[in-house]
């Protein structure tokens, strides 16, 4: 059996209680994993990106 290492023990784990799980992938609604930007929906509608195209100016 494998040594334990509690160096590559994540310390920001959650505790959970008794007999619960601290992966929120088991209450989700859908499947897979979970968007990190909440409920944002993609793609997103061209005016509200805040990217502007750059425009190159020739030296003549």
């Amino acid at each position: 059996m494998a040594k334990a290492r509690p160096e590559r023990i994540d310390p920001s784990w959650p505790q959970a209680p008794e007999g619960e799980h601290a992966v929120s992938e088991l209450a989700s609604e859908v499947q897979g994993a979970q968007s990190p930007f909440g409920q944002v929906v993609f793609p997103l509608p061209a005016d509200e990106l805040g990217y502007q195209h750059p425009r190159t100016e020739i030296n003549r």
